[in-house]
């Protein structure tokens, strides 16, 4: 049983074998699919064969060996012919497979190339016929239908020669055919465009200006000159040509440029211009006329109206036609011309409407802003017909936004404005000056009232103590000047400066939104008094002297009026968002420290040639030789010259105190120098002595007359007479007079054993080197040396 089972295995692989190796060598599909079922049948009955085997081996313990053997070697050759079967199956299968899909993708791309070619042919006749189309209507003046076959043919060309590999001759002499076709007909349009808005500028090439905006007309055709309207050569079919050609925005660039710089612009920057319109029979003439003033900036509520007038007239007899799109271009959404040309102007011209009328219509004053309402309503309105003409897409608001944020541009602008003009008083000649006196202050600004129950607006006085009747005449009263700026001479500028300032935070005070803005505003014009001042007024205030005082005083009066400034206001202020309250105080210091750094600079300065003058005078040590007298008479001289010219400088410029202090150190230098001179020699021979004394004698009667600080002479008495308090060398010159005059006992009767005057000047060894010059060496003069100690 065994073997006939084998040898029917055998005999199917075979026959299947062999139906495989066909003098076709191919297999037919339905006879190799039978024939691999019955094998896949007999492999199934030989295991269920091996399983039987198995059970009866292994569970049932039958001795059945042979019988194995048998089913194991018809096994092995099932297994060796299915594997010789599956090889040839996939070699012959696979070959098969291959040749179908080689000859499949041949016939595809075979098509495909059909295709392409028939699809190109296609193309090519849509370019003829466009091209030919395009040719009959051109000289018939259908621009608009002309330009949609060029246009056309230029979309089929295109694309052509998009297909990568695909180059024929042809494409490029269409290529060239286009081109020319297409400068053709811009030529043609860009003549016929020249002849319907035809403009006559003046001949000066400079812009803006008047006379050049009075020389100058726009005429407006609706028809080309000479041509019957019938035809179509219209301003509106020229013009939706030039747009489907995408020519345009070109040509409505140089056009709105033209209407911007000889019409708009002008109109804009200039409050007498006019525009006037002329009918005629074929045409509508634009041009401009000046009426009434030329003075300050224009209006918005006047120059909207003008501009929107000339915009109308181009709506009118020009713009208001929409572009027609081609047929077959769903894809080409063309606007209207008014938003063309509106694009290409409105950005330049709200920027010069923002800048040139916009902005200087800005308040210059709180009280003004509500009168703001009517520009901001004018603005709404202008924008609005603009909208309407389709000159602005409905989402343009430039210019009412800007409007509407009046409060914000007003504080810039106010800013600018105190910023602007304190800079120029900084910069302005220091030695204008004014007198100021305790009686004078700057015009302070009312503040607003105080509504009821409301008492934060209005300046802070120092609560009133309740007191005792009597108890005010028992105690001694101030002067009604306490605390005040004295009387000196400032520079005008300044006290516009403060005026400046005083106004900006009464604006601060009025409660608005950037008060904060304004009061800062104001602490940084002080800053910028500092940074602009001392450096751009720099070689004058070293030079000159009189400068220096003015400058002097005027940072003096600047830190007087911060001292209380913020307190001034400190009701109206007190909401700012600062650390504490609106102050100045902490400016007061810089200030005072600028003014005085520039004084004390000018009376170094003034030192420095003071001790200049006196190094002439030969050291005083041969004044009984007529030339160093001569020399040490004229340095003397020249010192006092020097003073009294700078008391003629100073008089009245500085106060009377600073004056004292400032002539009696410069003195108190002239006479330390010559005392010190004085001292340092070695030998005074009697006659030295005398024209030492006389030359001090000038010192001690001329001196006291630089203490001239008030224009009247009898008022500056008590000065000259008070000149130890200004000169602390003064009482030590006059003692070095009478020693220079006096015998050996009267000097010593004014040292009186350290306790007289001489000795309150002058050291031991001071007045001992002054014996030693002045007497001969004698038994006496030992004596009065041994008792001076």
């Amino acid at each position: 049983m065994a073997e006939t089972e084998a040898a029917a295995g055998a005999s199917l692989v075979a026959a299947v074998l062999e139906a495989a190796q066909g003098s076709s060598g191919r297999l037919e599909k339905e006879g190799l699919g039978g024939r691999i079922s019955r094998l896949s049948d007999r492999v199934e009955e030989l295991k269920d064969e091996v399983c039987n085997m198995i059970n009866q081996r292994y569970v049932e313990f039958l001795p059945s060996m042979q019988n194995a053997q048998d089913l194991e070697s018809e096994a092995e050759e099932l297994s060796s012919s299915i594997e010789q079967l599956k090889s040839m199956i996939e070699t012959e299968v696979q070959q098969d497979l291959d040749v179908a899909i080689a000859e499949f993708t041949e016939l595809r791309q075979q098509l495909e190339r059909d295709s392409l070619v028939l699809s190109v042919l296609k193309q090519l006749q849509e370019i003829d016929s466009a091209l030919k189309q395009f040719s009959a209507l051109l000289p018939e003046k259908k621009y608009v239908s002309a330009a949609c076959h060029l246009s056309k043919a230029q979309r089929h060309l295109k694309m052509m020669e998009s297909r990568r590999g695909f180059e024929l001759k042809i494409l490029k002499a269409l290529h060239i055919e286009l081109v020319a076709q297409t400068q053709n007909i811009l030529g043609v349009l860009g003549e016929e465009w020249k002849q319907l808005a035809v403009w006559k500028l003046p001949q000066s090439k400079e812009t803006g200006s008047l006379e050049s905006a009075l020389q100058t007309e726009l005429h407006l055709r609706k028809t080309v000159p000479g041509e019957d309207s019938g035809v179509g050569s219209s301003a509106t079919s020229v013009l939706q040509g030039l747009a489907i050609l995408g020519e345009l925005n070109y040509r409505f660039k140089i056009f709105g440029q033209l209407l911007l710089n000889y019409v708009l612009k002008p109109l804009i920057s200039h409050p007498s211009l006019q525009s006037l319109l002329e009918e005629q029979s074929d045409a509508v003439v634009l041009r401009l006329e000046s009426v009434g003033t030329q003075l300050g900036h224009p209006s918005p509520t006047e120059v909207f109206p003008k501009l929107k007038l000339v915009l109308e007239v181009l709506h009118k007899h020009l713009l208001a036609v929409p572009l027609d799109r081609c047929a077959g271009d769903e894809s080409d959404t063309r606007p209207v011309l008014a938003e063309v040309l509106g694009e290409v102007i409105w950005k330049e011209l709200s920027d010069c409407l923002t800048r040139d009328c916009l902005v200087h219509s800005i308040p210059s004053s709180s009280s003004k802003l509500g009168q703001y309402v009517e520009v901001i309503k004018a603005t709404e309105e202008f924008e609005q017909a603009l909208k309407d003409m389709r000159f602005l897409k409905e989402d343009s608001t430039d210019l009412l936004t800007y409007a509407r944020n009046v409060n914000r541009h007003f504080a810039d602008k106010k800013c600018q404005d105190v910023v602007v003009t304190a800079r120029h008083l900084m910069m302005s000649e220091i030695h204008n000056t004014v007198k100021v006196t305790p009686e004078s202050s700057v015009g302070l600004p009312e503040l607003p009232g105080r509504a009821a129950g409301d008492q934060s607006c209005a300046l802070v006085a120092p609560e009133v103590l309740p007191i005792q009747a009597g108890d005010l005449e028992a105690k001694t009263r101030l002067s009604q000047h306490t605390l005040s700026f004295p009387a000196c001479c400032i520079s005008e500028s300044v006290q516009k400066l403060m005026a400046l300032a005083y106004q900006t935070l009464e604006e601060a005070s009025a409660g608005t939104d950037h008060s904060a803005q304004l009061f800062y505003l104001v602490r940084h014009i002080f800053c910028l008094f500092w940074d602009v001042v001392p450096m751009y007024h720099k070689e004058n205030l070293q030079k000159l002297p009189q400068l220096a005082a003015i400058h002097h005083n005027n940072c003096m009066y600047i830190a007087h009026h911060l001292l209380t400034l913020g307190h001034q206001f400190q009701g109206c202020l007190s909401g700012l968002p600062c650390d504490g309250a609106a102050t100045f105080v902490d400016l007061v210091p810089i200030f005072r420290r600028l003014g005085t750094e520039c004084f004390l600079a000018q009376m170094r300065a003034q030192k420095g040639e003071l001790l200049e003058r006196l190094s002439s005078a030969r050291n005083f040590s041969t004044v009984d030789d007529e030339d160093s007298y001569a020399a040490a008479n004229k340095a003397v001289r020249q010192v006092l010259h020097q003073l009294k010219r700078l008391g003629k400088i100073w008089q009245g410029i500085l106060p009377v105190n600073v004056y004292c202090k400032a002539m009696g150190t410069l003195l108190n230098t002239a006479l330390a120098e010559i005392i010190s001179r004085i001292l340092a020699l070695e030998d005074i021979s009697a006659e030295n002595a005398d024209r030492l004394f006389a030359l001090c004698q000038m010192m001690v009667e001329e001196g006291p007359q630089v203490f001239v600080p008030l224009p009247e002479e009898k008022h500056n008495r008590p000065f000259q007479e008070e000149v130890p308090l200004y000169v602390p060398k003064w009482m030590m010159f006059k003692e070095l007079m009478l020693v220079l005059q006096a015998n050996l006992q009267e000097i010593m009767d004014r040292w009186a054993d350290s306790k007289g005057p001489l000795a309150a000047e002058f050291s031991p060894s001071e007045v001992k080197n002054l014996i030693r010059a002045l007497f001969q060496n004698t038994e006496r003069r030992a004596a009065a040396l041994a008792k001076i100690k």
